[in-house]
């Protein structure tokens, strides 16, 4: 039998209050691409966080190539040849590619710093491993973002020690067209012989590009297909969730009603003459690549930015919010594509998280009162089934999907009228997705308008009535979404639709 390129066995992690690992086990052989796939709170980042020596375990055992690592620790894994590709990309914007690739590991001449030879070799590297040319010398901030992948690839690989490269989410943070250019040099690097452990909440990438895969659910793992072309959606969500979904998009019984929110000529920071009409109890989607102008528009609406010209109107009254506050204050609310850093105190409680918007309604003389402040909580927690149902537990401690359903929950509880929803379920696993879908469903059947910007075009079909695409800061049309297919919105999207119409 072919020795374990990597062997965790019968992991266990705790935390206060939480078993995060429950005696799982990985096993990935060498030369194979091996995926992970699991509900956020499965034990997936966890267990990478134990192979990295982030976390140091309860119990079990870990072996890389048949040796045994212990204590685990992160020098002692890099020296074993594990390198991490995490979702973050931690670059210096600032920086140029060589310097970034080099940082840390610079490589030195007779007067100091060999630039030349690290500009050299980045390029080098970039093209006979990942197959792109990126220039050296260009500044980091000036890349797209699967280029700034490419760089964070190029940082952890460029001494060719790695034996094992750990994907952790890598598509999280780009657009549905750059990640065929991800893909790619993933390939080429299983092509030279390296091992990939890949963690990924998007299962048609686990059955694209993996050999194997391995489900974790509540801490254990679960099942491993050995034969990932078998492994069809279905099969894999099942073993996830413990349980089949059999449409994670609830059905559309919806009926919109009067004009919600108006905009008429907007233009600002990014976008320019938008004219638009969100109605009561509408999910309305806006699709766009990046630099579309949609997260910016999202961000107007909220009061993040003061548009240039045009007018927006609220319940038939206008609506000029200077800051996020009047937003609030008039009903209008985000939900943050990056729950972590703009969603979220991570330090706080799940229930200090919850009631930030209503702090009126828990104080008694200006003081916050705790019974308040948990019964307020423990509403939201039943309503949302937020997981542990512990609103004293440390919001940094919850899966994604939790996280971001105390996002939703916190303005649940001050009752709004427009949600803005940037990219809800980014890095959300498929069963917190139908949840969460669930919700906004509910909240859209209540009354409230929905504007959902994502860029998963499956995402805003499924969810959406109407869908605006936008392209280079404008909206270009304005779709029935239970009309369209995949690749008629994927074609608008990228201007192909309005070229074949152009022709003829």
């Amino acid at each position: 039998m072919t020795e374990a390129a990597l062997a965790l066995q019968e992991v266990t992690k705790d935390f206060p209050g939480v078993r995060a690992l429950d005696a799982a086990s990985l096993s990935v052989r060498p030369g194979e691409v091996h995926g992970l796939v699991g509900e956020n709170g499965a034990g997936k980042s966890t267990i990478i966080k134990v192979l990295a020596g982030v976390y140091p375990p309860n119990g079990g055992r870990v072996e890389i190539f048949g040796r045994r690592i212990a204590p685990i620790t992160p020098q002692g894994v890099h020296d074993a040849g594990i390198r991490f590709i995490h979702q973050e990309l931690h670059l210096v914007p600032h920086f140029t590619v060589a310097e970034s690739v080099f940082l840390g590991q610079e490589i030195g001449g007779r007067f100091g710093l060999d630039a030349a030879e690290m500009r050299r070799r980045t390029e080098a590297f970039l093209h006979d491993t990942l197959a792109c040319d990126i220039a050296a010398n260009a500044l980091i901030r000036d890349l797209g973002t699967a280029e700034r992948k490419l760089v964070q690839i190029a940082r952890a690989l460029i001494d060719d020690q790695a034996r094992l490269v750990v994907f952790d989410e890598p598509t999280a943070p780009l657009a549905s067209d750059e990640v065929s250019t991800l893909m790619t040099a993933i390939a080429r690097l299983k092509a030279r012989g390296i091992t990939i452990l890949y963690v990924s909440h998007y299962l048609s990438e686990i059955t694209d590009i993996c050999d194997r895969v391995t489900v974790f659910r509540n801490g254990r793992d679960v099942a491993v297909f050995d034969d990932v072309e078998q492994a069809s959606g279905p099969k894999l969500i099942a073993a996830m969730v413990g349980r089949s979904l059999d449409n994670i998009f609830p059905d559309r019984s919806r009926s919109p009603a009067a004009p919600m929110l108006a905009l008429d000529g907007l233009s600002g920071r990014g976008f320019a003459d938008i004219t638009l009409t969100l109605r009561a109890g509408e999910i309305l989607g806006i699709a766009g690549l990046i630099g579309s102008g949609r997260e910016e528009l999202v961000e107007t609406i909220y009061g993040l930015h003061r548009p240039a010209h045009g007018a927006m109107q609220l319940a038939g009254r206008p609506f000029r919010p200077r800051a996020p506050a009047d937003a609030i204050a008039r009903g209008v609310v985000l939900v943050p594509r990056d729950r972590r850093n703009d969603g979220l105190v991570l330090p706080m409680t799940v229930a200090e998280n919850v009631t930030l918007a209503t702090l009126e309604k828990v104080s008694r003389g200006g003081i916050i009162s705790g019974g308040r402040t948990a019964r307020q909580a423990e509403t939201q927690i039943r309503a949302l089934d937020i997981r542990p149902p512990d609103p004293g537990i440390v919001a940094r401690l919850l899966s994604g999907g939790n996280q971001q359903k105390v996002v939703i929950g916190r303005w649940l509880a001050r009752r709004a009228d427009v949600f803005l929803l940037d990219e809800p379920t980014v890095g959300v696993d498929i069963g917190a997705r139908s949840e969460i879908y669930a919700l906004i469903d509910r909240l859209a059947g209540d009354g409230a308008g929905i504007v959902v910007s994502s860029s998963d075009p499956g995402e805003l079909l499924g969810l959406c009535d109407r869908i605006a695409v936008m392209m280079r800061g404008r909206i270009v049309e304005v779709l029935d979404a239970p009309a369209l297919d995949l690749d008629t919105l994927i074609a608008a999207t990228t201007g192909a639709r309005r070229l074949e119409a152009a022709n003829g």
